[in-house]
């Protein structure tokens, strides 16, 4: 059975702290939201989804306790729709659409919301003390050190500079602002409206307008004390790869993607239940992966998931279109432009999380959406969507638009 993509809506982002326009309402109340939306835009019967999975990395106090099952309790999905919170770290939000997929193509069930949300103002990153950072014979046993000096490790390994990174990141900004400013974010981004009506967000907060080289020169590096002195990650990494000399520190606030509150949903279905509900398919789900890789350098797993996916669509990297490549530190979309040499200009065409921001387990379906709108507004067919997770893993998905 095939997999279609029916719908897709986000929020805008919102700061992650306690300024953030966000920061008054809950995971819940934010997960809700989004999926009120996208039941009202298709006017589907609450009734006929088989369930709700909901990526939500942090899943502890507020958003613990199976989140999934409280957005539909709160939500006006039916009682009848159970609910599935998963948590693959960073690509949470796009893992619970691929697993959507699968379901419908493996015939369980023809109709899904998949999606996630993250409130980092409100429960921070890293605050359910994760056994993979806070447990000391992990960490050891397997090198894990902290994601920023992993990212200065890419940088170093692969021979990407501070101003390489930087220029990355200015461009990241100016796509962005582009796309605000042209309304190609239109079509997803519902404006947040309170219990009270009064508009709370509509635009994505983070975007810093006139950045440039000058001012992302002024930033210190934000690893480098954490890498060279405690408790001396440098060492750890190098000892792992014993052909560099040194890690150079080249990641910042700047260059790295920002720390928001969001939420974003997908409805996916089986051709039939497009066809009963009078939907017209907007795009159709080729290939989804996921992979493993080495613990240390940590990011580079969208560079085997997104083989992966090619190898399971019988494609190769040339016939994509379009990319979306998560954009947690800059390292992360330069070395996958290295590696499988592509052009800077049809990767995040629209800026990514250094502009906009990244909402942890929202991020994966959020980009994914920004994907169809893309294509679809540029008239092409094939897109690709992966993000690097936390631990050495990687997630990939190759849609083609209907």
């Amino acid at each position: 059975m095939e997999s279609f993509i029916y719908d897709s809506v986000r929020t805008p982002r919102g700061r992650g702290k306690k300024d953030g326009s966000l920061h008054e309402v809950t995971s819940v109340w934010l997960s809700a939201f989004i999926l009120n939306k996208l039941l009202e835009r298709n006017e589907v019967d609450p009734q006929s989804i088989d369930d709700l999975i909901w990526g939500n990395v942090t899943q502890v106090g507020e958003q613990g306790g199976c989140l999934a099952r409280s957005a539909v309790l709160f939500s006006n999905l039916s009682n009848t729709v159970p609910g599935l919170a998963i948590n693959r770290f960073c690509a949470s939000g796009l893992e619970a659409v691929n697993l959507a997929a699968n379901q419908i193509m493996g015939n369980a069930g023809t109709a899904y919301i998949a999606g996630g949300v993250e409130m980092l103002s409100r429960v921070p990153m890293g605050s359910d003390g994760a056994a993979l950072l806070a447990d000391p014979s992990i960490a050891m046993s397997h090198a894990i050190i902290p994601q920023g000096v992993s990212a200065d490790l890419i940088a170093t390994k692969y021979g990407f500079s501070r101003l390489d990174c930087d220029c990355y990141a200015v461009e990241s900004q100016k796509r962005a602002e582009t796309a605000w400013r042209e309304g190609r974010f239109d079509q997803s981004v519902i404006p947040i409206i309170d219990d009270v009506g009064d508009i709370l967000l509509e635009t994505d907060e983070h975007i810093r307008s006139g950045t440039d080289i000058a001012s992302l020169t002024k930033l210190d590096p934000s690893f480098q004390n954490m890498g060279e002195v405690m408790p001396g990650f440098n060492k750890v990494a190098l000892l792992k790869y014993p052909e560099l000399e040194a890690i150079h520190h080249v990641h910042h606030a700047g260059n790295s993607s920002g720390i928001v509150d969001g939420a974003a949903a997908l409805l996916i279905g089986s051709k039939e239940f497009g066809e009963h509900n009078n939907l017209k398919p907007r795009a159709k789900v080729i290939a989804t992966a996921k992979s493993g890789s080495e613990p240390t350098i940590m990011l580079t797993g969208p560079i085997p998931a997104t083989e992966k996916a090619l190898h399971q669509a019988s494609l190769s990297i040339k016939d994509i279109d379009l990319f979306e490549v998560n954009e947690a530190f800059s390292s992360v979309p330069l070395r996958f432009m290295q590696y499988f040499d592509l052009d800077p200009a049809v990767v995040n065409v629209n800026g990514g999380a250094i502009a906009m921001g990244h909402p942890l387990g929202a991020t994966g379906a959020i980009i994914l959406g920004t994907l169809v709108d893309e294509l679809e507004r540029s008239n092409k067919s094939l897109g690709l969507v992966t993000l690097c997770v936390a631990g050495g893993m990687g997630v990939s998905t190759i849609i083609e638009i209907v």
